[in-house]
């Protein structure tokens, strides 16, 4: 006799840089079960050069699934999915032709051969356009690889693609469709009049380019803009036979790991920050008006429900502290209660984390990763670790400290990401920016969890039980949230360190001529 409960939910699927991981929750979010796969980039490219195939990701999903449907069995829970959401990594160029065919593999986010077309665009267009944003790439492709660019009809990023296999529609959620290119906030789809504008850049070619004058239209080639709740298609026969599930069941509209990220820490509001650490990090603040100008820290993109959002992105995430634990062993439940003892000044030492070029801080090359201050009293684990940790806090403070400038409001920070596995550290957060934070149950799956969040509200948007996505996510808080105040005397001891620390970031370009 079958044992096994039915039982109604959302699954959520989120498409990593290392790795892909699905989610399975009950009808009121509570994660049940998760599963995961695994990938690699492709080997032997030039530095710099980062590229996954689309059908790794596809073989993890695979076994992602059969990892969960594993652990479900062993719970004896029977899995309905009602809706389906999908987050992935932004900025990547997934190419593919008309039949949907691939035109070779993804370029990522983190691939660094597009600096002088984001430079030529962010001239051309007004707006800051960094060089991992997809129409960068593609700009470059066209310029340096016009053999694939002649065959391309359409382009799309991870979660676009994945959303694409199991739909066999070419849309795409709003904020990840911001960070393929700039989104006007009047209609809440892509700038016409930078579209034309990219289209004579992108034709600005030698006489004898196979591709001058041929090319498709850009606004012909980009996924169709949806926004949360709006219709993501539907699984088809192939999405359904792939993921074991019924045909017809609806599909949120995919969206970047940041959107989703927001999505996951309950975040709508003007004043909220989402802070996410991982391979990189990022701290996505809400806007109450567009900001102004072109600053080097700060990019733009949107919410799901396409409301602004303010970004300070690092490439140097935590892997130079996961480097620095390495280097003391590599356990981390061993050495994190040693960081979380060490003083808040980290007994003197200063970190820099630039393990790669920053771009937003002006950072050209990396390879000055560094720990300075040591002794036989201040070289122990907890405060090296600790140190390069605060260099990646630090990092986000210089950037957020643009948006202080013109007056932004900054109320409450939410973390969510790897970092959150040991929580007591949002406390070093709350001091380093002098603002309280919160961390959400489930905030290690924030971008899992927040995809499912959007499968939510695209099932109930279809059945007509819902408002608008900030009255949604303010109902849709579960269990208890973790909170830390700032401490008064270690907020003034950091600043001292902050301090310190902008002097040793200022000095980085002598770094550079002996690296």
């Amino acid at each position: 006799m079958d044992k096994r409960m039915k039982t109604l939910g959302f699954l959520g699927i989120d498409i990593g840089t290392q790795g892909l991981s699905v989610i399975f929750t009950n009808s009121e979010l509570k994660i049940l079960v998760s599963g995961e796969g695994s990938y690699e980039m492709v080997p032997g490219l030039d530095p710099e050069c980062y590229e996954q195939q689309p059908s790794d990701w596809e073989s993890a999903l695979k076994n992602a699934m059969a990892n969960l449907r594993k652990k479900m069995s062993s719970l004896q829970i029977d899995m309905e999915v009602l809706a389906i959401g999908i987050s992935g990594q932004m900025h990547g160029e997934v190419l593919a032709t008309e039949d949907g065919e691939l035109v070779g593999p993804a370029r990522l986010w983190c691939d660094g051969r597009n600096e002088i077309e984001g430079e030529e665009l962010t001239e051309r267009l007004g707006v800051k356009c960094p060089k991992r944003m997809t129409a960068v790439r593609w700009l470059w492709t066209i310029r340096n690889q016009p053999e694939k660019a002649r065959l391309v009809r359409h382009i799309t990023t991870p979660a676009g693609w994945i959303a694409y296999r199991l739909t066999g529609s070419w849309l795409l959620g709003i904020g990840d469709a911001a960070g393929m290119f700039p989104i006007d906030q009047k209609t809440l789809t892509y700038n016409d009049t930078m579209l034309d504008e990219f289209d004579l850049m992108a034709n600005d070619l030698p006489k004898e380019s196979i591709v001058k004058n041929t090319l498709s239209k850009l606004r012909d080639l980009l996924p169709s803009v949806k926004k949360a709740g709006e219709d993501g298609g539907v699984l088809d026969s192939h999405g359904a036979e792939f993921l074991g599930l019924p045909e017809g069941v609806p599909v949120a509209p995919a969206e970047g790991d940041q959107p989703a990220a927001l999505a996951g820490s309950l975040i709508a509001a003007p004043g909220q920050v989402s802070m996410s650490f991982g391979t990189s990090v990022v701290a996505n603040s809400v806007g109450d008006r567009a900001f102004e100008g072109i600053a080097l820290p700060i990019d733009h993109f949107c919410a799901p429900d396409g409301r602004p959002i303010n970004m300070v992105w690092l490439r140097n995430g935590t892997t130079a502290m996961n480097m620095v634990i390495n280097l003391f062993g590599g356990d981390f439940s061993a050495i994190m209660p040693q960081v979380l003892a060490a003083e808040d000044n980290c007994g003197g030492l200063l970190a820099l984390p630039f393990m790669d070029d920053e771009p937003g801080l002006g950072v050209s090359q990396g390879g000055t990763a560094m720990v300075i201050g040591l002794n036989e009293k201040t070289a122990t684990p907890g405060n090296a670790v600790k140190a390069m940790l605060l260099a990646t806090v630090f990092n986000l403070r210089i950037g957020s400290n643009q948006l202080d400038e013109q007056g932004y409001p900054r109320t409450e920070i939410v973390l969510s990401g790897g970092l959150v596995k040991t929580p007591e550290l949002g406390q070093l957060v709350a001091d380093a920016f002098n603002t309280p934070v919160t961390i959400f149950e489930g905030g290690d799956e924030g971008t899992a969890w927040g995809a499912t969040l959007m499968a939510k509200f695209r099932y109930e948007s279809s059945a007509g039980r819902t408002t608008d996505w900030k009255t949604f996510l303010e109902a849709q808080q579960t269990g208890s949230p973790t909170r830390f105040s700032p401490h008064a005397k270690a907020v003034q001891t950091l600043n001292s360190v902050f301090d310190r620390y902008q002097k040793l970031v200022n000095m980085h370009g002598q770094l550079e001529s002996v690296t």
